[in-house]
């Protein structure tokens, strides 16, 4: 049975194993303390569970302390998912180098610093990849397996392969650049979005539902490329002659969102962003979210029927 190391015991590493458990991986939780690490293995099963797989007895995976871990037999994979911390991380894939054995690859699920950054100057730093999850980690199927300057993009591609094992949808970012993938075309759409709230020409509600029941709609059936290749890349290009030029091209951030954040309205964890959220409406609009995002998780689950 494969085995894979998660280094971390947040709720993103919960998140994370529960994928692996699910798709009959063993799972080894490694944390600085011992208590945390049996929970965060014991939420991850349980998350599994929910999601209708079989994450077999807890007794077929493992936990146990960072620094003390020797077992890397069976091992396919190590993964971490500490604290974004540059410093903290740097440490910790130095560690690695020495610790786990040259042929098993690397992760990181960092989203802000490149691998290139935490392998700088490692001595097996060829099998070292990010491997960006999206919240919440256990419904949304993308990774995103990011080449460093150094990667093996051979056994960049092997990472890719184990994850399609682990039932997921990885894509091979073959340059490390900042956003990798997901978060450049996702922020290029936001640019967009708020911009035309600064400019009083929606308001934040029709934004989303603009978003949602039109391309973003369309978007769980086919992605952009294969959009317009169903509709035809000359309409396309009529439409973007027109619409180009009047594009945000803004290199900071949007009014709307900086005067909000200076006056703490940081969103439903502060209890107000855009519009303020009673602790009820929170739990009710959260659940909802979840429901939506294993609607479509069953949706795109069709790629994988036969």
């Amino acid at each position: 049975m494969d085995r894979v190391v998660v280094i971390g015991t947040g709720t993103m590493a919960s998140g994370i194993l529960a994928g692996f458990a699910g798709s009959g991986f063993s799972v080894v939780v490694l944390g600085r303390d011992a208590q945390r690490a049996q929970q965060s293995l014991e939420a991850g099963l349980a998350t599994a569970r929910k999601l209708g797989t079989d994450p077999g007895e807890t007794s077929r995976h493992a936990t146990g302390l960072i620094n003390d871990w020797s077992d890397w037999q069976g091992v396919v994979w190590v993964l971490e998912t500490v604290t974004e911390d540059l410093g903290l991380k740097r440490r910790l894939f130095a560690a690695l180098d020495a610790q786990v054995p040259a042929h098993i690859p690397i992760g990181t699920n960092s989203s802000g610093f490149p691998i290139s950054r935490l392998a700088q100057g490692l001595a097996t730093r060829r099998r070292m990849f990010n491997a960006h999850y999206f919240m919440p980690a256990h419904l949304v199927p993308l990774v995103e397996v990011a080449l460093g300057e150094d990667s093996d993009a051979a056994l960049g591609e092997a990472v890719c392969e184990m994850y399609r094992r682990a039932g997921k949808k990885p894509v091979l970012v073959r340059k490390d650049i900042p956003g990798f993938l997901g978060n450049r075309i996702q922020h290029a759409l936001m640019r967009e979005a708020l911009d035309l709230i600064d400019r009083g020409i929606a308001s934040p509600d029709d934004v989303d539902t603009a978003v949602r029941y039109s391309f973003g709609f369309r978007y769980a059936a086919a992605g952009p490329v294969l959009q317009k290749e169903l509709s035809g890349w000359d309409s396309m290009a009529r439409a973007a002659e027109e619409i180009y030029p009047s594009l945000s091209d803004s290199d900071h951030l949007a009014r709307c969102v900086a005067e909000r954040i200076a006056a703490g309205k940081t969103g439903m964890k502060a209890g107000e962003g855009f519009r303020r959220w009673s602790p009820e409406e929170i739990a009710a609009e959260r659940a909802a979210y979840e429901k939506r995002l294993k609607a479509a998780f069953d949706v795109l689950n069709m790629d994988a029927r036969p």
